[in-house]
């Protein structure tokens, strides 16, 4: 599973014209499942992105996490994140997973999430159009992937 997140002033997604979720300061996700993702792999990316120390402190330093600024949180699936470009320049996506799978997962991280925080999350949706919109605070991009769990 691979995260790509952002630390934005504000965010939204819109489908079809309407705006699906909107938030101000906090964390935009996007987020890639894999085929063979599990349960382990959303225990650790929400855990690290919810603990993460990317929020300013009251000295400009990072030493807050998205918890301690009380900051919302908005997800978005994205299985282009499992891009393969090895060969050629039209993209593979053999690693991303199925709706099947990713759906049910994508759900779980939802839900993990929202327990985690103790408060709902936006969301855009599985498999749709989406127009997203943020306004990168920093800017703070930070890639995640439960599958290296080395940085």
């Amino acid at each position: 599973m691979r995260i790509i997140l952002q630390r934005v002033q504000e965010a939204s997604v819109t489908i079809e014209e309407k705006i699906n979720a909107q938030i101000g300061q906090g964390l935009l996700l996007l987020i890639g499942i894999e085929k063979e993702d599990l349960q382990e792999d959303i225990d650790w990316l929400c855990k690290k992105v919810l603990d993460l120390r990317i929020f300013s402190d009251d000295e400009g330093k990072m030493n807050r996490s998205v918890r301690d600024v009380e900051g919302d949180i908005i997800v978005v699936s994205q299985f282009t994140l499992h891009a393969n470009i090895k060969k050629g320049t039209r993209p593979s996506f053999i690693k991303a997973a199925r709706p099947e799978i990713a759906i049910p997962l994508y759900e779980n991280f939802v839900q993990t999430i929202e327990n985690s925080l103790g408060k709902k999350i936006g969301t855009g949706k599985f498999g749709a159009d989406m127009n997203v919109a943020l306004i990168n605070d920093g800017p703070v991009t930070i890639i995640l992937d439960s599958k290296n769990r080395s940085y």
